[in-house]
């Protein structure tokens, strides 16, 4: 879809970015379609995909049934096939039922054919909470995906990220899940190349540069951090880094901004208890542990379902949450 003037004057909002980068991959690579429930006439429950069907027809844009496993099992197919497919599931706690068909399917073709089958697939989520959604639309089920080998596991929170990582899962041989932190699909727009380019997967980004402590996170939750990093003292010197990759993360990025610091807290909204954040918490105790001058803390969701709307922002991490665990960890 072609750029508004406001696109053009003010920048890209999340949902932009990634309907641009869809756009320009279909119009580049035939074997490039999208499909998935309400994805066509009516451009997806965030209208992510609005106007891809008028552009492409509806063979290359197609609205399915209300299957999530159908849906990742005929991706898989075409997948195999040659294609390049992106199956969107509306929300993150309808992969469920696609569940089977990923990890035990689409995760597996590789190595079960010994590298005569990849499954170049992109599965497009919007994922985490802070929207006021009902049940199973605002989990964060990053680490269950992280834990199914030869899958690939991708989230980005700003515009010029998420156009860079989605052409490159796009262009990935083998699965990726490409979360999209709702809470901020438009929340704020920013200046995004309008040619190609790609953001390596697997590689974090500093965000501020710091000497005192590390804070990593992703998603959503970079803009909480960057808030709590503005009210902190002058005198708190700490390093942002957006993981952006969940799988493979840039452990060596972490390591070295860690080493350096000596201090880290780990910010992610899911629940606590077998996590991204505890798998973070371990490699920095395995590869960093002469350099740490305090325990890894980590700020996380509670170890609960997500409440309903009234308490949802109880539940997610928040600035006053995240500046006590830097200030635990400074003081410790």
């Amino acid at each position: 879809m072609p750029r508004t003037p406001q696109m053009i004057e003010k920048g890209l909002t999340l949902v932009d970015a990634i309907n641009e980068a869809l756009s320009q991959e279909m119009e580049r690579d035939a074997r490039v379609i999208c499909l998935g429930e309400d994805v066509g006439l009516n451009g997806g429950v965030f209208r992510v995909t609005e106007g891809l069907q008028r552009r492409f027809g509806p063979d290359r844009c197609i609205d399915t049934p209300l299957s999530e496993s159908g849906i990742m099992g005929t991706s898989i197919g075409l997948a195999m096939a040659g294609m390049r497919p992106i199956p969107e599931i509306q929300f993150e706690g309808f992969l469920g039922p696609a569940h089977d068909q990923l990890v035990n399917h689409a995760a597996r073709f590789r190595n079960r054919t010994r590298g005569a089958i990849t499954i170049p697939l992109t599965v497009r989520v919007p994922w985490g909470g802070g929207i006021h959604a009902p049940e199973f639309h605002s989990d964060s089920p990053e680490a269950i995906y992280t834990h199914s080998p030869g899958m690939k596991v991708v989230c980005p929170s700003t515009p010029s990220d998420a156009k860079g990582l989605l052409l490159a899962a796009i262009r990935d041989p083998d699965p990726v899940i490409f979360f999209e932190p709702k809470r901020v699909y438009r929340s704020f727009r920013e200046r995004v190349p309008e040619e190609d380019y790609t953001i390596p997967i697997g590689k974090a980004k500093l965000l501020t540069e710091g000497t005192d402590l590390t804070v990593v996170t992703w998603g959503a939750s970079v803009f909480q951090c960057l808030e709590t990093l503005d009210s902190l003292p002058d005198d708190q010197s700490v390093e942002l880094i957006d993981l952006r990759t969940i799988n493979p993360f840039d452990a060596d990025a972490v390591a070295a901004s860690v080493e350096k610091t000596g201090r880290c807290v780990v910010v992610q909204e899911a629940p606590k208890t077998c996590s991204m954040a505890s798998e973070l918490s371990a490699t920095i105790q395995e590869r960093c542990f002469l350099h740490l001058l305090a325990p890894v803390q980590r700020v996380c969701g509670f170890d609960t379902i997500m409440p309903y709307a009234k308490l949802e922002l109880e539940y997610l991490p928040d600035p006053k949450r995240i500046a006590e665990a830097i200030g635990h960890t400074l003081a410790y």
